[in-house]
């Protein structure tokens, strides 16, 4: 089973940090940041910190596991952190320098569950947990 790690990534404004993908061919969507583990990472955290500094060559408070989503294929392990600083024209991950993959867009959102409505976030799934996650106070609401 394929294992990956995701940030779900509260900056100091209390938005959320999200990578917009536009691709030709299909609507443009949006992902939490991270990726898959890899064989040198010592456990999903280092993981984590590792996919963060590579794909918005940022650093992350202490994460907290959110949830885990599986699909029988894969396994997707959902963080919540901090996020202070990054600088997305830093990025080094191997994916932008790939030919076709599109578009990898910073954007960030209002932490509500009607903006969290209003973007086809990816899986399909994390909308309903972070949406649940305002509501029960597992992540700060935006004033």
């Amino acid at each position: 089973m394929t294992e990956r790690v995701r940030a779900v990534l509260i900056t100091p404004a209390t938005t959320l940090l999200l990578i917009k993908r536009v691709k030709p061919g299909i609507p443009a969507y949006w992902v939490v940041p991270g990726g898959g583990v890899e064989p040198t990472d010592r456990d999903h955290e280092d993981a984590l910190r590792r996919e963060i500094r590579e794909e918005i060559a940022g650093e992350i408070g202490t994460p907290r596991l959110l949830c885990t989503l599986t699909d029988g294929e894969e396994s997707q392990h959902f963080y919540i952190a901090d996020i202070k600083m990054w600088s997305f024209e830093d990025r080094a991950g191997p994916e932008f320098s790939q030919e076709g993959r599109g578009e990898y867009l910073l954007d960030e959102i209002p932490l509500t569950a009607e903006a969290l409505r209003q973007v086809n976030l990816k899986p399909d799934e994390i909308t309903a947990v972070l949406i649940d996650a305002l509501a029960t106070g597992q992540i700060p609401a935006a004033v």
